[in-house]
């Protein structure tokens, strides 16, 4: 069976979101879903996998009250999800205010071709990821901070300004989905930038329409399936192994689960490693047993 994996995000008042976690967690009651939804109420961020009918059911339920959501849709042979969880919490977590409606240009996913080629010096390409998303795939010329989490990216355009003259630099940025760049362009423009631009629909939308032109490597996602083509064009593998340099886009979660840390290693020496990212990790006392697989899952860390 082919399941349907949704990324969607609104932006919008919601006067009762628990009201609306309710009325989720009622609806999927009869259906075939899984995935990972947050509600506030300032919108929502959505990311599931669903059997076809179940997706088509769950589109039109939301669209008679959301019509304005766009919903980026891939297909895969099982669900991308563990479970269904539908929670009342912030969408996304930068660490500082930022609305929405005051973020950046809107740019399709043929204008930002168009841009890249066109691009000059004075204009400059952000990856609004972290290091482990945009290690496996990104875009010609992005600029890549070196950062592991959302919460790092304001102090990343602080700094930026004593690089760049506001005034003058046309700021590109994209993510997965298109929902931090909503966030981060609104927070680049408080900082002083002027000509700010985001990825409309991110880069799950720009896979769909210009397939991987301007792009090198693969997606990340954040869902069973780790790392995913953003099209059916051929993709080079861009990202090497932790241990051997050998070129792999393979993610891993350590399996001392004190650890947990997200790695790329290559079939060979994640066995020869026993699943660690490092020897100490092998004798430590709280070590899962490594399973060779094609196609390894994320561990979520046990809490103590």
């Amino acid at each position: 069976m082919e399941y349907e994996v949704l990324a969607y995000y609104y932006f919008g008042t919601i006067e009762d979101p628990d009201l609306e976690v309710k009325n989720h967690k009622e609806f999927f009651k009869t259906q075939d879903v899984k995935g990972r939804i947050y509600i506030s109420n300032k919108g929502i961020n959505g990311q599931m996998s669903a059997s076809p009918e179940s997706s088509n059911a769950y589109q039109a339920w939301l669209h008679t009250r959301y019509p304005e959501i766009e919903f980026k849709i891939h297909h895969h042979t099982e669900h991308a999800f563990a479970k269904m969880t539908v929670k009342h919490r912030t969408l996304v977590a930068m660490g500082e205010e930022a609305e929405a409606q005051d973020g950046g240009d809107h740019v399709s996913p043929e204008q930002w071709a168009q841009m890249i080629e066109n691009k000059d010096d004075d204009t400059i390409i952000v990856d609004v990821r972290n290091r482990y998303e945009w290690e496996v795939g990104h875009f010609e010329g992005a600029e890549l901070p070196d950062l592991d989490t959302f919460r790092e990216f304001p102090e990343y355009a602080r700094n930026l300004k004593s690089e760049r003259d506001p005034s003058k630099t046309k700021v590109m940025m994209y993510c997965t989905g298109g929902i931090r760049c909503e966030l981060y362009s609104a927070l680049m423009k408080k900082e002083g930038f002027e000509n700010v631009f985001q990825l409309q629909g991110g880069v799950i939308k720009y896979g769909q329409k210009q397939g991987a032109k301007h792009w090198r490597g693969k997606l990340f996602v954040f869902d069973d399936r780790l790392v995913t083509p953003i099209s059916e064009d051929n993709t080079e593998t861009i990202s090497h192994c932790h241990f051997c340099d050998t070129p792999t886009d393979t993610y891993y979660n350590c399996a001392n689960m004190d650890c947990n840390e997200l790695f790329l290693a290559c079939k060979q020496c994640v066995s020869t490693h026993k699943g660690c990212c490092q020897s100490s990790c092998e004798s430590a006392p709280n070590v899962r047993p490594f399973q060779e697989t094609d196609n390894p899952k994320p561990f979520r860390k046990l809490r103590k």
